[in-house]
């Protein structure tokens, strides 16, 4: 019994230094980086290379100064924002607002060009609305529709307008119209789709569609491009009539800069995918003139991702199972027990000893002395003889340790003492007198 308790006490402090090694040797930390898609200092990627440049070309700087001086407004040729100028005037106060506004995709020093104007209150170059060192963006998907489907910019220039001449904040613009479309128009945008699957309306730049994409797996898209739309007017909604028409296909329209998708999980995706793609690209799309195909592909790759990433209709991929990920947070609690239990044996060994070894020479020789005296009365015959050869044990230790020998020699004659007892203890048949319980007894 005792040598099985000392065993347990040493396997579990084995156990936990061995589970405490493992855990220290698997918190090394590693790093997988790769540069392989990713442009090096040393080779950027040239501005225009996309084909976000227009080619358009503005005056010089000291012709821009002359035009906002004799004109509160200068709209350059190739401009495509517009506005409520009312609003903007409610938002500038008396103050009011002289205005520059530039055609997209110009290369960037002539950007500089048009934002250097001083007598300028503000700059708009495409879409984008600066004013200063200050710059009125967008950020929720009802003003991004009127900025890349209609290239209204009335949110940004009232808000920046405002905050320029200290005036309160303008209301919000209220969201775009929208209107069903008219049997004449879903007709012709319908038979162009059974035919090719694309229809792209005169004004449109997207010359192609991507024949297959990732991003909506055993189905293809259909597509249609509209150019941007007159701001002021309703905007026609031709996804929802598309999907009745093609049920179960993907519906992709592009109205200028602004993408809609309708179709199968619709619902469960779009609206992620609108506020993940125009929250990071806005910027760009709102200074460059990108055309449609760059537009889509980009917002196709985002739906790729999304998609892949689990989260909606997709199936996480299968990963086998990793023992070790799942053994590593249980790893310091069983450290824990084995420590502890290695601790309380022990504790248990110094208050309790389990064996008579465990106790002194004096202890050992007045318990079982003890012993022998009590099982003095049951004894006969051969148990009488055991008994008699553990007293002459006992009395060779006495002397042995009256007379100062090692301690070693005493606890041999204690030793053979105590087989002799436990021997009588088995001839009685009283195993509550084999030493190891007797002592047991008397020690607790």
């Amino acid at each position: 019994m005792v040598d099985r308790i000392d065993r347990l006490r040493w396997a579990l402090l084995a156990a936990a230094v061995a589970v405490l090694v493992t855990f220290l040797l698997v918190q090394k930390q590693s790093t997988d980086v790769s540069y392989g898609q990713a442009p090096t200092a040393a080779d950027p990627i040239p501005e225009g290379s996309a084909g976000e440049l227009s080619g358009a070309t503005v005056p010089s700087a000291e012709q821009l100064t002359a035009m906002v001086k004799a004109a509160p407004v200068v709209r350059l040729p190739g401009a495509i924002a517009t506005w409520d100028d009312q609003a903007v005037q409610a938002a500038a106060g008396r103050a009011g607002v002289r205005v520059i506004v530039a055609p997209p995709g110009l290369p960037e020093d002539a950007r500089d060009r048009v934002k250097n104007v001083e007598d300028a209150t503000v700059q708009v170059i495409g879409t984008e609305v600066t004013g200063g060192a200050l710059q009125a963006s967008p950020d929720r998907a009802s003003e991004w529709m009127h900025e890349f489907a209609t290239g209204d910019v009335t949110e940004s220039l009232t808000t920046l307008a405002a905050h320029l001449n200290h005036q309160p904040d303008a209301p919000d613009q209220p969201a775009l119209a929208r209107r069903d479309p008219t049997a004449a128009e879903l007709a012709e945008v319908t038979a162009q789709l059974r035919g090719t699957g694309r229809y792209i309306a005169p004004g449109a730049t997207l010359k192609d569609a991507p024949a297959t994409t990732a991003a909506f797996p055993g189905a293809q898209p259909l597509y249609v491009a509209l150019p941007q739309q007159p701001a002021g007017q309703p905007l026609v909604h031709f996804g929802p009539a598309l999907a009745k028409e093609f049920p179960g296909r993907p519906i992709v329209v592009l109205y200028g800069q602004w993408v809609e998708y309708d179709g199968p999980s619709a619902a469960a995706f779009s609206e992620v995918v609108t506020a993940s793609f125009y929250g990071q690209f806005a910027d760009r799309l709102s200074t460059y003139a990108y055309p449609q195909r760059n537009v889509l592909g980009a917002w196709l790759d985002r739906v790729t991702a999304i998609r892949y990433a689990g989260l909606f209709d997709r199936p996480l991929p299968y990963t086998p199972f990793d023992p070790l990920r799942v053994a590593l947070p249980v790893l310091p609690w069983l450290f824990a027990a084995c420590a502890v239990g290695f601790l309380v044996l022990s504790a248990r060994r110094v208050v309790r000893p389990d064996h008579p070894s465990g106790a002194g020479v004096p202890t050992r020789l007045a318990g079982l002395t003890a012993l022998a005296v009590e099982v003095s009365g049951l004894t006969d015959g051969a148990s009488a003889a055991a008994l008699t050869r553990g007293i002459t044990q006992l009395t060779a230790a006495r002397e042995a340790f009256t007379g100062k020998l090692p301690d070693s020699h005493v606890h041999g004659l204690l030793d053979s003492a105590e087989a002799d007892l436990g021997t009588t203890a088995d001839l009685l048949r009283r195993p509550e007198y084999r030493p190891a319980e007797y002592l047991r007894g008397r020690l607790t």
